[in-house]
């Protein structure tokens, strides 16, 4: 058997999926690649190996699942192993705006006590990082986190930030209480997914004042909501960020007695001297902003 065609298959099985394996590959890959390698796969060996909606491994892919996954799975321990001891490779889970605003230098930091140090970046929000974390698909995330307690994941609170709206440079409304008082919010909302927590904050705020304002847009970045607002699209539900610059064509309003949210790192199993690394940095990070 290819060997080749024998790693493509662990982590098709071990990621549930084709999709899935492509995006947990540690070399780049296409998904039409890996489908042609694994129908030639089971065409040297004449049987079916999966089943693919749902995806659900068949008695023979069971099989070579078994023989495969104790040398394709223990890799990673035996590279840390063979370089000392200390992994080199780091897979987070953040937002946008960290990994485009604060993460590049964290690395430079971090890189000074790990020269070798090798980066896989996924861009998602909490309920994604969560999830890879989960299935252990990344080793650290950076990101607002809730109340939600999940098994093996530790979390770390770093900062809070206080809601707060955004709009047009040259809209009337001077503060947020102005809308408080309409009978009914005619501007559209634009907000990040509903199951977000600064969402789930800004609702429960509004709920306390008996005032319905439901998302009329829903976007995946804070970007995305800024650039909205700027072209006239309606009111953006934002974070506070210490030292984050608006975009010219629009101006904050403060919001008074929503609860604020925290934004935090999260991790799985014990601390690597690599994880701790970060950790101390973005600690400092941290403090900066608060200050």
């Amino acid at each position: 058997m290819n060997v080749h065609h024998l790693e493509l298959f662990y982590y098709v099985a071990r990621h549930g999926g084709i999709s899935e394996a492509v995006r947990n590959m540690p070399y780049g890959i296409q998904q039409p690649a890996i489908s042609g390698q694994i129908i030639q796969l089971e065409e040297f060996l004449g049987v079916t190996l999966f089943q693919r909606r749902p995806f659900a491994l068949t008695p023979a892919g069971e099989e070579l699942y078994r023989f495969v996954e104790p040398f394709f799975g223990r890799l990673d321990d035996v590279t840390q192993k063979l370089q000392g001891g200390t992994a080199h490779h780091l897979r987070i889970g953040a937002s946008e705006i960290v990994l485009r605003e604060h993460l590049p230098e964290l690395a430079q930091r971090v890189r000074a006590r790990f020269p070798r140090l090798k980066l896989t970046l996924r861009e998602g929000y909490q309920p994604q990082i969560e999830a890879w974390l989960e299935k252990q698909e990344i080793d650290f995330g950076l990101t607002l986190i809730s109340e939600r307690q999940i098994p093996g994941i530790t979390v770390l609170p770093l900062l809070s930030f206080p809601l707060m709206l955004i709009v047009q440079r040259k809209s009337s409304l001077k503060s947020a209480e102005e809308l408080w008082k309409l009978d009914r919010i005619e501007e559209a909302l634009i907000t990040l997914p509903a199951y977000e927590v600064m969402c789930r904050n800004f609702q429960q705020g509004l709920s306390r004042r008996a005032i319905d304002w439901f998302p009329s847009i829903e976007v995946s970045s804070l970007k995305l909501i800024e650039t909205y607002v700027a072209n006239g699209y309606g009111i953006g539900l934002f974070l506070d960020v210490p030292r984050m610059k608006l975009a010219p064509e629009v101006r904050s309003l403060p919001l008074s007695g929503f609860q604020p949210v925290t934004f935090g790192a999260l991790w799985r199993g014990k601390l690597t001297p690599l994880i701790e690394a970060f950790l101390e940095t973005i600690k400092g990070r941290a403090r900066e902003m608060s200050a």
